[in-house]
C-alpha cells in the first residue's frame, strides 16, 4: 500500500498543475531532453565532450537535480544518480559503492572535486563525513559507473565520482540560507561574489550545520554531528590565452563515533562512546592556457591538510600533487591528450590504542603517474575509436599498467551504441601494509585474533568490458541501457597463521595477514529512462541489476571475505523521481527508492520515499520543506557500528533562502 500512497502524491499534483499560467509553464520546464544529452562533461576524457558522444556509462547530477531533491550532503545527491549504491550508516558515516563493493569507504570508487582527489592512502577509500563544499555552488556531479583508470589512475576500479563547483563568475551577489528540522537540527549557508568587470572574480563561503543522531534500540544516541566549513574561489583571465583559478576550504567539526575496542589485560572488549575531531582544509590552482585550434594545456597543482582524531586511532596528513595535462586537436579526426601526475603523501598516524597500531607511525607514500589517450575518428561524426593507457607507479607497488579500448558509433543523432575493455587497478595501502589490530577471540580461554600486513599484498586487478545504448527515443522520452562484466583478481583476503602463546597478553594468538587469495565476476544490468510528459513535468526511473560471484583460491583459508563481499551490495535497486511544477511558483518533488537486502549486514530490503515543496517569492525568496524516509519511522540500510543496527529515521526539515 505504500508505493500507490507515494505515486498518488505524484497524480494529485500533476492534476492541480494543469491549472497553472504559461508563465509559470515557461520557468519550470527546464532543459528538454536533447539539450540535457548535449551537456558537456570532462571526467571521460579530461575535455569537453557531451553526455551523448561519450563512450562510458556517464550520468550528470545538475544543479537543478540537487536543488529539487533538497539534498543536504554530497551522498544525498548521489542517490540520485542510477546504479550507485548509497546507504547511510548512522547519522556520520556513509557506505557508497559503484557496481558492488559496497562499503564504509568506497574502496573502488575515485572521488574528486574539481580535479583535487580526496583518497585516503591510510585506508584505501573516501571519508564521506568531511567531503563538504556549499550544496548551491555545485554545478554538476559527474559519475562514471566503471572502470576510470586510464585517464584519472590508480583506484578508479569500479567508478568515478568528480564534483565539479560553479564558476567564480557564476556566483556573484550575496546568498543567505538558513534551515531546521528533526534530523538536520541547523544549518547556515553563507555566499558572496564579485569581480572587477575585467576579467577578474571571485566567491566567499561560510557554512555550519548540527544533526541529530539516528534511531538507535539501545539509546546510545552517540551519533550527533557539527561542523563549520569555509572557503573561496577567485579566476582571473590572464589575458585572451590564459587563465588561472585559485580556491581553497577549511573545516572544523565534531562527529559522534562508537567503536568497540580490545584490552589485553585483563582480557576484555569495551565500546567507547565519543567525539572525534575531524579538521583540515586545502588550496588548489589551476593554470589554463588555450593554444589555438582546439588544443589546450593545464596544470593544476594542490596540497591538502587532514587531521583526525578518533577513540581508536589518530591521522595528520600532508598530501602535495601536481598535474599536467596537455590536449592536441591534430586535425578534426583525430585528438590526442596526455599528462603526467606526482603526488607525496606524508602521513603520521600515532598509536591511540595499544592494540590498534601502525608501523612506522610516519610514512611518505608517493604515487607517480604518466597516461596517453588517442582519439580517431574512422568516420566523422559517426564511428570512433578511443585507445589509451595509464601507467603508475607507487610506493607499494612497482611499475603498472591500466590499458583501454573504447568504440563509439553514432548511427544518428539520436541513437549512440559503444563498447569498451579496460583494466584497472587499486594499490595497496597503509591498512594492508603497516595495520596491526588485536581482538579478543575467546575470553575462556584466553585468546586473541590479530591481523597483520607484511608488505606482501600486491595491488588488486579488474578487467571490465561493458556495452551501452542511448536513444533519444522521442522529444520527451530518452533511454540508457548498460550491460558490463568484470573479472577480479587478487582480491584482499585474510589468511590464517599457525597460533602462539603470547606471555605479555597471556593467552593465545590466531594471526592472520593479509593476501590477496579472493577472486571472481560481477554482471549487471543498468536502465535508465527519463521521461517529459509535460513541459512542467519530469520522470525518471532507474533500474540496476548486480551479480556478485566471489571465490577464494585453492592456497587460501580465509572464512570471512567471500560471503562479506558477495553480501555487501544490493541485487537490485529501483529509483523513480518526479519533478513538477505547481501554480503560484511551487515545485514539488517526489523519490521513490526500493533497495534490496544486505545478508552480510544484516539488513532487510527496504522502500521509502523522499518528498520536497518549495515556494519562490519574488524571485529572490525560496521557502522549502523536505520529508525524508516518510514510508516507515525508521529502517537500517548499513552496518558499521557496534550493537543494534542504527535506524535511519523518518524527518522533516524546513529552510529559507534569499538570494540578491
Amino acid at each position: 500500500m505504500r508505493v500507490p500512497r507515494h505515486l498518488g502524491l505524484v497524480l494529485l499534483a500533476a492534476a492541480a498543475a494543469r491549472a497553472q499560467d504559461p508563465g509559470q509553464q515557461e520557468r519550470l520546464k527546464g532543459l528538454t531532453l536533447e539539450q540535457l544529452g548535449q551537456i558537456e562533461v570532462t571526467t571521460v576524457s579530461k575535455s569537453p565532450v557531451a553526455v551523448s558522444r561519450t563512450p562510458a556509462a556517464i550520468y550528470v547530477i545538475t544543479q537543478d537535480d540537487i536543488h529539487r531533491s533538497g539534498a543536504a550532503s554530497l551522498p544525498e545527491a548521489l542517490r540520485l544518480a542510477p546504479g550507485v549504491e548509497v546507504a547511510r550508516i548512522d547519522g556520520v558515516k556513509w557506505a557508497i559503492g559503484i557496481r558492488g563493493f559496497q562499503s564504509r569507504l568506497s574502496r573502488n570508487v575515485l572521488v574528486l572535486i574539481d580535479g583535487r582527489t580526496v583518497y585516503s592512502p591510510l585506508f584505501h577509500g573516501v571519508y564521506w563525513e568531511v567531503q563538504e563544499t556549499l550544496m548551491e555552488d555545485i554545478e554538476r556531479i559527474e559519475v562514471i559507473r566503471g572502470p576510470g583508470g586510464t585517464i584519472w589512475g590508480a583506484n578508479a576500479v569500479n567508478g568515478v565520482i568528480n564534483i565539479i563547483t560553479k564558476r567564480a563568475r557564476d556566483t556573484k551577489g550575496t546568498l543567505v540560507s538558513a534551515g531546521a528540522g528533526s534530523v538536520e537540527q541547523a544549518t547556515v549557508d553563507l555566499r558572496h561574489g564579485g569581480g572587477n568587470g575585467t576579467g577578474f572574480d571571485y566567491r566567499v563561503y561560510g557554512k555550519a550545520f548540527e544533526r541529530g543522531p539516528e534511531f538507535h534500540r539501545d539509546n546510545r544516541n552517540f551519533d550527533d554531528f557539527r561542523r563549520a566549513q569555509a572557503g573561496f574561489k577567485t579566476e582571473w583571465v590572464v589575458n585572451p590565452r590564459d587563465t588561472l583559478t585559485v580556491q581553497g576550504d577549511i573545516y572544523d567539526g565534531r562527529d559522534g563515533e562508537s567503536y568497540q575496542l580490545t584490552r589485553l589485560s585483563p582480557p576484555s572488549t569495551y565500546i567507547v562512546d565519543r567525539n572525534g575531531r575531524l579538521s583540515g582544509g586545502n588550496v588548489l590552482a589551476l593554470w589554463k592556457r588555450d593554444l589555438g585550434s582546439g588544443s589546450d594545456l593545464q596544470i593544476q597543482t594542490y596540497y591538502d591538510r587532514v587531521n583526525r582524531e578518533q577513540p581508536n586511532q589518530k591521522e595528520l596528513r600532508d598530501t602535495f600533487d601536481v598535474d599536467l595535462v596537455h590536449h592536441l586537436a591534430l586535425s578534426d579526426r583525430h585528438s590526442l591528450i596526455w599528462g603526467l601526475g606526482a603526488r607525496i603523501s606524508l602521513g603520521r598516524i600515532p598509536p591511540v590504542v595499544p592494540t590498534i597500531t601502525f608501523e612506522p607511525t610516519h610514512r611518505t607514500d608517493h604515487l607517480f603517474t604518466g597516461f596517453i589517450q588517442d582519439e580517431i575518428q574512422i568516420a566523422k561524426n559517426k564511428l570512433s575509436l578511443t585507445l589509451g593507457s595509464k601507467i603508475l607507479q607507487s610506493s607499494y607497488t612497482g611499475l603498472d599498467g591500466q590499458p583501454s579500448a573504447r568504440l563509439l558509433w553514432t548511427p544518428s543523432t539520436r541513437q549512440t551504441l559503444w563498447g569498451g575493455v579496460t583494466r584497472a587497478v587499486r594499490t595497496p595501502s597503509d591498512i594492508e601494509d603497516t595495520l596491526t589490530t588485536t581482538s579478543l577471540r575467546s575470553s575462556n580461554p584466553v585468546a586473541f585474533t590479530r591481523t597483520t600486513g607484511d608488505r606482501i599484498f600486491t595491488s588488486e586487478t579488474m578487467l571490465g568490458y561493458e556495452i551501452g545504448y542511448r536513444q533519444l527515443v522521442r522529444p520527451d522520452l530518452s533511454l540508457d541501457l548498460v550491460g558490463y562484466y568484470n573479472r577480479y583478481n587478487h582480491l584482499l583476503s585474510l589468511e590464517p597463521q599457525a597460533s602462539y602463546f603470547d606471555p605479555t597478553a597471556n593467552g593465545t594468538i590466531y594471526p592472520q595477514v593479509n593476501r590477496n587469495g579472493v577472486y571472481g565476476t560481477t554482471a549487471g544490468l543498468e536502465l535508465a529512462a527519463n521521461w517529459k510528459p509535460r513541459r512542467w513535468w519530469r520522470i525518471e526511473g532507474s533500474y540496476a541489476w548486480l551479480n556478485m560471484d566471489m571465490h577464494k583460491r585453492a592456497d587460501s583459508m580465509d572464512t570471512t571475505t567471500v560471503a562479506s563481499l558477495k553480501g555487501s551490495s544490493p541485487g537490485h535497486q529501483v529509483v523513480v523521481q518526479s519533478y513538477i511544477g505547481l501554480p503560484g511558483h511551487l515545485e514539488f518533488t517526489q523519490i521513490f527508492r526500493s533497495i534490496s537486502g544486505l545478508p552480510a549486514q544484516q539488513v532487510t530490503g527496504y522502500r521509502t520515499a523522499d518528498v520536497r515543496l518549495s515556494w519562490q517569492k519574488f524571485s529572490h525568496l525560496e521557502f522549502g520543506i523536505t520529508g525524508r524516509n516518510l514510508l516507515q519511522p525508521h529502517h537500517a540500510e548499513f552496518s558499521g557500528d557496534p550493537g543494534p543496527l542504527v535506524g535511519i529515521r523518518r524527518s522533516v526539515s524546513a529552510d529559507i533562502t534569499w538570494r540578491k
